[in-house]
């Protein structure tokens, strides 16, 4: 069942399984927060069982761009178009948030995102291979957060 994302009531509905339940839903309540405020558009996740094509779309890119595989298990996920952008994001159980950001334009902006819940340690298949910066939030904590820009075509 769909879940509208609420920024200003913040929950932890579909994450209480996390170690980091609260940090996660703050990471996902400031992503909700930024969608409203920049376009209008209602941040909706859905339990990761229920969208098994957005996850394995971003699992695909994963592993094809940079042969990374996510060890922790998805809870929720959402995909949607914005702005010219094909936008999808899953929230894993350890606490860390990936986006795929592709446009649709074949010479836009195509990455992804990697954010990390306040207080869950970097994965141990990103340690190594990325830089993490850090940012503040009111909802979120500390939010650190990583990217690669996407080079192929999905």
């Amino acid at each position: 069942m769909p879940y509208i994302v609420d920024f200003e009531n913040v929950s932890t509905v579909g994450l209480e399984s996390s170690p980091v339940a609260e940090a996660l839903a703050g990471l996902r309540a400031n992503e909700g927060r930024y969608y409203r405020n920049k376009y209008g558009h209602v941040f909706t996740v859905s339990p990761a069982g229920e969208v098994p094509e957005v996850v394995e779309r971003v699992s695909r890119i994963l592993k094809e761009e940079r042969d990374i595989v996510i060890s922790s298990r998805p809870l929720e996920a959402t995909a949607f178009d914005v702005d010219g952008l094909r936008m999808a994001y899953v929230f894993y159980e350890s606490g860390l948030s990936v986006n795929v950001m592709y446009s649709i334009e074949a010479d836009g902006k195509r990455a992804v995102g990697f954010k990390l819940a306040d207080g869950m340690e970097i994965p141990e298949e990103l340690a190594s291979r990325f830089k993490f910066a850090r940012q503040k939030s009111k909802l979120a904590g500390v939010i650190r957060g990583s990217y690669f820009v996407i080079k192929g075509e999905y």
